[in-house]
């Protein structure tokens, strides 16, 4: 099938209607993936942590010795842990659901008569999409239309050279499979490498070539980040520790006490008490709900990892048109013929017509239905201005595109025109390479140079414009080959986006440095930096200059240079390296296919979902759905957010098992009676779990999480600060819980009074170690102004069980406690209480000095 012009400009396309309809009688253009874990999977997950099995064990020795009710409720708890898993790993799973949506590559349809971007997984039979330059083809696809359309196959052939597309007729008698060039069908997952087209699907979802080959393309990877691996290493080692300390406790018990059943309780016990076993929970439900909460900021993660490094990036380098602008053109001033003519000034006068051939140049070399911002603003103008005179040609075909190119910033098109012999060509691009397609002298050159400077200087882009006339059938291979005679230039407005100011400011308070990279002109690059707020607009480094530098010299300028201007998409890559090589964390922004190697690079690779090309976005680590540079911001402040939550809940995890640990082996080494059995550690597990997964992971930022410098990349999550804090605050715990334990003894109460006033203990001190967690800055009562309604739930669940296991006599059995009195729980609570106050001073006095406790 081939279209005219005529018919091309006509397409309707679907309506929402019949499209909504397909999408529920074919489903989703996806392929089959992973599928959901199932809750028989997640059970059978839960049976193999060492968890599960002592819980097992322990239950089996009660059997054994003879206590059928503790073991049934010991075996209970089990069903109580799958609950909690179960409700965990559903949160997580429906989090990357959501991200999976997001990352769904994107289309450009016709729908009902317009131009609509969506998911790619919304696509449907008969559809009509709009291909360009850098696009992941959604599905298997007739051309229908094209220029100059190339395909990279290589995903289905293995050939990696790109083949060519073209519209046919009679395209019923092909076979439709990929390979091959001059054939009209296009397939799932290839990449458009040049070129424009409309094509219209036959084939979507597990139909598609690709779904009949079976490959599932992920796009958000499964990968195991650095903290994974350093909370693997430490799991590791403290599960060895609590086996070792395990089969010591057995012997001590079995060899002093002579028995040996209940030595194996205690052993089991203290195993229990010392398994981190949280440390991965947390860090999968972290690192996946914080994807999940950064999402929300209008910024979609690719990779975990970028999580993790979002809080040390000292350096963001950003495009400025759509990121620091509004990518929002309109034409406000108009140059030829040695006269200045401003837009703005004039918009209610008619057009001079000394400029009518400036505009309708300007309006030939773009594409009749625009995409590019820049000429969507030349065909506005023209359409105002131009209307009713000889100077709008809907009618000349069209013939060939000479593309812009690294070696010619500039573009040409030919046009067949009816009234006259040969073709009509127009150009426009960057001045210096229309002045260079015009074969203009050096002095020429310079005196356009002098009005293109005067015009970029108000911050303005500016756009040279020619013309040439060719009667020769045969064009020629290079548009330097026409004889072009210059026009005049056209200069472009995009105001700068009204968040920015705000957000530099708060990313030089945070101790990150941005950086504008752009294509534009050095002089208007200054006057949108200084707009912005950008530090030291006054030197610039050009493109040109990036070439000449060495190496050493390089590392030097881009240490205090801010502004790169006339920069080519490949000269990001030698800057991300440079910055790289010079210590820096560098987030970078880009769009275009030849942006890919920098975004790879980057630490953080930064593509634009709205004007960004499928190979950025595959490139890139994070993507920007809004394309605005305050979304990056609030990406960072989040990704230090959790980074800061999650050494909090790592704090907590630590310091929690001390005094469970410690009150379990105490009564061992001392021959006390024994205060903790399987059962109250099951009972602690379960505030512990809750505890550190929602509400850490739920809690608000601190107060100056931009006012204080990036974090290093190197600082570990267990820094030796922050393991000595977290160990004394676990350690002063224990004394408290070992003191209460010893008077009640010593004061005469029995064995079943002295467990249940230090149980009491041991849960106040825990919640203490929670609330005193949730900041290391401010104070428990500063903290209570936070709002989280996770805390709320988990303490009040913890208190009310507590109140149940104590004064209901079949739970007070089970539990071996006894009944105590309301002055017993009020001094449980002051020890509690008491078990933390140090650190709350320690909080104050590091306030006082400017110091940071979470700093390693």
């Amino acid at each position: 099938m081939i279209l005219s012009e005529n018919e091309l400009k006509n397409l309707t396309g679907l309506s929402e209607k019949e499209a909504s309809e397909k999408l529920k009688k074919e489903g989703y253009n996806e392929l089959p993936s992973s599928k959901r874990r199932s809750v028989f999977a997640i059970i059978f997950e839960v049976f193999k942590e060492p968890m599960f099995l002592l819980l097992v064990a322990s239950g089996t020795i009660y059997l054994v010795l003879g206590d059928f009710q503790e073991a049934m409720m010991l075996l209970g708890f089990v069903f109580v842990i799958m609950g909690i898993t179960i409700y965990q790993e559903s949160k997580t799973e429906k989090a990357l659901e959501a991200l999976k949506d997001l990352s769904s590559p994107r289309a450009l349809v016709i729908r009902d008569g317009e131009q609509k971007r969506i998911a790619g997984r919304e696509v449907v039979r008969e559809d009509l999409i709009i291909l360009s330059e850098g696009d992941r083809i959604p599905a298997d696809a007739e051309m229908i239309w094209g220029l100059n359309l190339t395909v990279d196959e290589s995903l289905l052939t293995g050939e990696s050279v790109s083949v060519r597309k073209m519209a046919q007729k009679n395209s019923e008698k092909l076979e439709r499979k990929p390979g091959g060039d001059d054939l009209p069908f296009l397939f799932s997952g290839s990449l458009v490498v040049q070129g424009q087209g409309v094509a219209k699907v036959f084939s979507a979802g597990v139909q598609t070539e690709m779904g009949k080959i079976g490959k599932a393309i992920s796009s958000i990877e499964k990968e195991e980040t650095l903290l994974q691996k350093e909370t693997g290493r430490l799991v590791k080692g403290i599960f060895l520790a609590a086996i070792l300390l395990c089969l010591v406790i057995v012997l001590i018990y079995g060899i002093s006490r002579n028995d040996w059943l209940k030595g194996i309780l205690s052993g089991i016990t203290l195993a229990m008490a010392m398994l981190p076993e949280e440390f991965p929970v947390v860090l999968t439900v972290f690192l996946a709900l914080g994807a999940w909460r950064i999402s929300k900021k209008k910024v979609l993660t690719r990779r975990i990892s970028a999580i993790e490094t979002l809080g040390a990036s000292t350096v963001l380098c950003t495009d400025k048109t759509g990121t620091l602008t509004q990518n929002k053109m309109t034409i406000r001033k108009l140059f030829c013929l040695d006269e200045f003519y401003d837009i703005l000034e004039n918009k209610r006068s008619g057009l001079p017509e000394k400029f009518h051939e400036l505009v309708e140049y300007g309006i030939l070399a773009s594409k009749k239905d625009p995409f590019d911002p820049m000429e969507k603003a030349l065909r506005e103008l023209g359409y105002k201005t131009l209307v009713n005179t000889e100077h709008l040609h809907e009618d000349w075909p069209f013939v060939e595109e000479y593309p812009l190119s690294r070696e010619i910033l500039a573009l040409s098109h030919v046009w067949r025109c009816p009234d006259k012999e040969g073709y009509v060509v127009s150009a426009k691009g960057a001045p210096e390479a229309i002045a260079d397609l015009c074969h203009m002298s050096a002095s020429e050159k310079q005196g356009i140079y002098r009005h293109v400077q005067t015009m970029a200087s108000e911050g303005l882009r500016v756009l040279g414009v020619a013309r040439a006339v060719f009667k020769k059938e045969n064009l020629p291979k290079s548009q330097h080959d026409f004889d072009f005679q210059f026009i005049g230039l056209v200069a472009l407005a995009d105001p700068i986006r009204k968040t920015v100011p705000a957000a530099i400011k708060e990313c030089y308070q945070a101790g990150i440095r941005v950086v504008m990279i752009t294509g534009d002109y050095p002089v208007t690059a200054q006057n949108i930096a200084k707009q912005i707020g950008l530090a030291n607009p006054e030197i610039v480094v050009t493109g040109e200059e990036l070439t000449k530098m060495s190496g050493e010299d390089l590392k030097k300028w881009v240490q205090k240079t801010n502004i790169f201007a006339r920069v080519v998409p490949e000269q990001k890559l030698l800057l991300v390296k440079t910055l790289k090589e010079n210590g820096e964390i560098v987030g970078m922004t880009g769009d275009g296919v030849n942006d890919a190697p920098a975004l790879k690079a980057a630490h953080i690779g930064i593509a634009m979902g709205e004007r960004g090309t499928d190979v950025a976005r595959e490139s890139s680590h994070l993507v920007l759905l809004d394309d605005d540079f305050t979304s990056i911001v609030s990406a960072v402040r989040m990704g230090r957010r959790i980074f800061d939550n999650l050494k909090k809940a790592m704090a907590y995890i630590i310091s929690v098992h001390v005094p469970i640990a410690g009150i379990s082996l105490l009564p061992v080494i001392f021959g006390w009676p024994i205060v903790l059995y399987p059962v109250h550690i099951v009972f602690l597990e379960l505030i512990i779990d809750p505890a550190c997964s929602v509400i850490f992971e739920a809690e608000n930022e601190e107060k100056n999480i931009m006012t204080r410098p990036p974090r290093k990349q190197s600082e570990p999550l267990f820094g030796k600060r922050m393991i000595l804090l977290s160990l004394l605050q676990g350690f002063f715990a224990l004394i408290m819980v070992a003191f209460v334990y010893q008077a009640s003894l010593r004061l005469g109460q029995s064995e079943g009074e002295a467990r249940t006033i230090t149980f009491i203990t041991l849960i106040i001190s825990n919640i203490c170690l929670i609330l005193a967690n949730r900041s290391w800055r401010e104070s428990i009562f500063a903290s209570f102004k936070k709002r989280n309604p996770a805390l709320i739930w988990v303490i009040g669940a913890t208190l009310l069980f507590l109140g149940l296991i104590i004064y209901v006599p079949f739970l007070e059995g089970l539990f071996h406690f006894s009944f105590i009195h309301p002055i017993d729980i009020l001094a449980s609570l002051i020890a509690g209480i008491a078990s933390v106050a140090w650190f709350e001073l320690l909080k104050i006095m590091a306030r006082r000095k400017g110091e940071e406790l979470l700093k390693n």
